[in-house]
């Protein structure tokens, strides 16, 4: 660990083309080399029933929406409530989490969301439930995310270290998308078969694995954190932290334009669903499923990288948006059901890499405060986002509302690729490669060296 947080102890800005400093050597491991650490085992199972439940939740939800208003924007107004606290809170749930202990954390927020679940089972297979009780339930779990996803993403460091944090980063994006496969087809069929309800019982029981693994962690075996001691200027200096790293700020940036603006999939897909091809809760399903199988194959190939590179960042997003727009104008369903497995790869890889060049880059006692921006621009930007499409998508159709995500996307990877390159003083240099075409950043001397040879 280092002294401190200060920024003479940062590591060198990263460029386009060179990864982010390390806390510790990175080194191309096996897929799955983090799952031979005992604590992270039981984490990574507790997980993947968690997970399986939240997915089930997340699809009820927005059909229990949409079939009590029939409206998108209700979805998107959910979605919101669900971010909000995010965006409101979270700094300050950061700033918790580096003051606290993760384990003894996590089980509070873990109980207080599987708590949530189960209310909303409750009302809504009794025959109870209305829109505003879903709003606030929706409100309640964004409110113990606040402190739930910093806790967890800071977490994995404790429990595998530094050599294979990026490798367990990875596998934690596999495992919320191998979960994203099984939930929603179980959503659809429980949905169909016996309601909405159901899918939210699953959910809350599914909390007792991920409580049952953290009680079973060997304590002795965490890799010990100094936590930060209760103190004025804490907000302030991670914000300042953050604003003198460009290798942090504008991974930052990126996926909060992407995330209010790219990532609206339950508005988008319930709404072709319903209104473009009059499929029903099934298609809305398919669409989900689909995008996991891709997420989970973006997230397997992100495990096995070496190195994270700002210029696969670019890359990825560029590619989101662009397949974005192609998506927005299929004229058939299967064509766009299958364009949703490209969209899941570009997706996660944005996510798995923004996450790990910046968990990679910062002092363990920030790490708290920064995946706290971090999370909160990325999911905080959706409460700003979901209404906003949600009324173009009532406005103007699906196809608008999902073209115009995918061009801001592209744009705002454009423009920071840019802005990388700039800060980097590199050029792009088009050119062949044994025979095969060759686009990278390259320094302004290397090229201008490469000219004069």
């Amino acid at each position: 660990m280092s002294s401190g947080p200060g920024a003479d102890s940062a590591p060198a800005p990263a460029t386009p083309d060179s990864p982010p400093a390390p806390p510790g050597k990175s080194s191309k491991s096996s897929m799955f080399s983090s799952l031979r650490i005992r604590n992270y085992r039981l984490f990574f199972i507790g997980q993947v029933v968690s997970n399986t439940g939240t997915w089930m939740q997340r699809i009820a939800q927005d059909w229990l929406v949409l079939s009590l208003t029939g409206s998108s924007a209700a979805v998107g107004i959910t979605t919101a409530l669900q971010f909000l606290p995010m965006l409101l809170f979270g700094l300050y749930g950061g700033v918790l989490v580096d003051r606290l202990p993760k384990r003894p954390t996590l089980l509070v927020t873990q109980s207080a969301m599987a708590l949530t679940g189960l209310a909303l089972a409750f009302l809504t297979i009794s025959g109870h439930v209305q829109v505003w009780h879903v709003y606030v339930a929706a409100f309640a779990v964004g409110l113990a995310t606040v402190v739930d996803n910093p806790a967890r993403q800071s977490f994995v460091s404790e429990m595998v270290g530094p050599e294979q944090l990026q490798n367990a980063v990875s596998l934690n994006s596999a495992n919320f998308q191998s979960a994203r496969l099984v939930g929603p087809a179980v959503a659809g069929v429980l949905i169909t078969g016996v309601g909405t309800g159901w899918a939210f019982l699953f959910n809350g029981l599914s909390f007792v694995a991920p409580l049952a693994s953290l009680l079973l962690m060997r304590g002795r075996d965490l890799k010990a954190v100094q936590r930060a001691p209760r103190g004025k200027g804490q907000l302030r200096e991670g914000l300042h932290y953050v604003a003198g790293r460009p290798d942090l700020i504008w991974p930052i940036v990126l996926v909060g334009f992407i995330g209010t603006f790219g990532f609206n999939f339950p508005v988008w897909l319930s709404a072709y669903a319903d209104d473009i091809f009059h499929a029903g809760a099934g298609a809305y399903s398919l669409f989900n499923t689909l995008m996991a199988v891709g997420s989970l194959v973006g997230a397997l190939l992100a495990a096995r990288r070496g190195t994270t590179r700002l210029r696969v960042l670019i890359a990825a997003a560029a590619a989101f948006g662009l397949l974005e727009i192609v998506a927005a104008v299929a004229p058939s369903y299967w064509l766009f059901a299958l364009l949703m497995v490209p969209i899941g790869i570009a997706g996660l890889t944005v996510n798995v890499t923004a996450n790990t060049a910046v968990q990679m880059g910062t002092d363990p006692a920030m790490r708290g405060r920064v995946m706290a921006l971090f999370m909160m621009v990325f999911m905080g930007g959706t409460p700003v986002g979901a209404p906003i499409v949600g009324w173009i998508t009532d406005a103007y159709g699906p196809r608008v509302s999902f073209a115009l995500g995918g061009v801001i996307a592209a744009l705002a990877a454009a423009t920071i690729g840019l802005v990388l390159a700039r800060i980097g003083d590199l050029r792009l240099s088009v050119g062949w490669n044994h025979g095969h075409p060759s686009v990278a950043f390259v320094p302004r001397d290397r090229e201008q060296l490469t000219a004069a040879a």
